[in-house]
């Protein structure tokens, strides 16, 4: 049963007969008195709730029978519905453990996609979660991108497991070279959108000036260059899932823009002012802390709750040691095959010395280094010293393992960048395929750093 808690008995007959032709058993009271004797008394599966029953829209009304519901019916999950669609109430209304926040007049498709999505997570969490190990994970689903079977990498994988068939929204958190693109792959992988489109869009490459071409497109003649007609991301992605990579690094003009495609799922091309509907699952991933940026107004608060419905973290390589050499096995194959080499083996204290690096890369560093290993050595056998000879200034980064205690994540990115300019002259080139980043993503870095360089 689903109850919708509104004063304004025309939103009861309309919400009733919608959720009626969906499929749903609604029932409809007026006001939190009446709500709160049926949540004494029976558990809904979703309560559908408006947030002012007086003359009042300051919504303080829903947001204290929200927080009464949540201690009586703890896990129904809660949609809050408004006419007064003020951003925030709404982000109050998810600090108070609401799911999700619709505001009135309401899309009917965006509406009954947030129901599912509440119910399938709810079913989700009643379901017994039992350990996946990978045998099942590699049987059960599409994980054969991802290596490794620490513990820490299978809970990961248990999380995709169970969230990627709903339509929630996504956070993919952790620090650069995690893997976090390959968990956005799985998601999508796993879920009923397989067939649709998967389209990557790396934020902190777009500028203000093309994010609006770059993510609505354009038509002919709306700009000085615009010479022809051009799709979007989000029009690329329909039916699909859009994988929104580094959106911390989003500027906040282009922050506002995007929630309202989130919101709405509406979005306009330059130069065409008709709106246009678009049905996407969206995944993010940053290496940035959003709680903070937040905190700090570098990041809209309001587009935080809209992209982490669920928040999936990725361990570092050095948190998943016993993955390494399964990683280093998997690179070697890989690069053989890619360069027509024989297969190459690895000594027990080559695998030991791989394990105990720090790799503030992560596993783009460890690809990084074995492939380097690999070309330069041109051995079958690969032994400890192959790998000291290719390892980014072995005392440097002793020096830097040594510090990590007490060092922010962003403090201990800047000295690996500054140790690798100075054990490679400062050439860019050298220093991007180092750290395993491409050269657009060191300028970005070096700028976000102040650190000078001649480019």
């Amino acid at each position: 049963m689903i109850l919708i808690v509104d004063d304004d008995a025309a939103v009861r007959s309309s919400l009733t007969f919608l959720l009626k032709r969906a499929g749903f058993e609604p029932e409809a009271v007026p006001g939190p008195e009446d709500a709160l004797v049926v949540v004494r008394t029976t558990t809904p599966q979703l309560i559908l709730m408006d947030m002012n029953f007086t003359l009042t829209t300051t919504g303080e009304e829903g947001i204290q029978l929200l927080r009464q519901v949540k201690i009586l019916q703890p896990d129904v999950p809660v949609i809050l519905m408004t006419a007064w669609g003020s951003i925030s109430l709404a982000v109050q209304g998810m600090q108070a453990g609401a799911f999700d926040f619709i505001t009135k007049p309401w899309n009917n498709l965006i509406l009954l996609k947030s129901i599912r999505t509440a119910l399938d997570l709810s079913e989700q969490k009643k379901e017994q979660k039992t350990p996946l190990n990978r045998t099942d994970a590699d049987r059960k689903f599409h994980f054969d991108k991802i290596i490794g079977q620490s513990v820490p990498l299978l809970d990961v994988l248990g999380t995709v497991s169970r969230i990627a068939p709903t339509n929630a929204s996504v956070l993919i958190t952790g620090e650069s070279g995690t893997g976090k693109e390959l968990i956005a792959e799985a998601i999508h992988a796993n879920s009923s959108r397989m067939k649709e489109p998967f389209v990557k869009v790396n934020l902190g490459g777009l500028s203000q000036s093309l994010f609006e071409s770059e993510m609505f497109g354009h038509k002919k003649g709306a700009f000085t260059d615009a010479y022809i007609d051009r799709m979007g991301r989000f029009e690329m992605a329909n039916k699909g899932t859009i994988f929104l990579d580094e959106i911390g690094e989003l500027e906040l003009s282009c922050q506002v823009k995007l929630l309202r495609v989130l919101q709405d799922q509406t979005f306009e091309v330059l130069g065409d002012s008709r709106p246009r509907k678009v049905d996407i699952r969206v995944v993010s991933a940053t290496n940035r802390n959003l709680r903070e940026m937040v905190k700090t107004r570098t990041f809209r608060e309001d587009l935080f709750y809209r992209v982490n419905l669920i928040t999936i973290h990725l361990p570092a390589l050095r948190e998943r040691k016993d993955d390494i050499p399964l990683l280093a096995g998997y690179f070697a194959d890989k690069q053989s095959m890619i360069n027509g080499l024989p297969k190459v083996r690895f000594t027990s204290e080559a695998l030991v010395f791989l394990q105990q690096l720090p790799y503030p890369g992560n596993i783009r560093e460890l690809k990084n280094l074995v492939e380097r290993t690999m070309l330069v050595s041109g051995k079958s056998v690969l032994d400890v010293p192959d790998f000291e000879s290719q390892y980014l200034s072995s005392d440097l980064k002793i020096q830097a393992a040594s510090s990590f205690n007490g060092m922010t994540l962003d403090e201990l990115e800047k000295q690996t960048i500054l140790q690798a300019l100075t054990a490679h002259a400062g050439n860019l080139s050298h220093v991007a395929t180092a750290l395993g980043i491409s050269r657009a993503a060191l300028y970005r870095r070096l700028e976000k750093y102040g650190i000078p360089v001649d480019k």
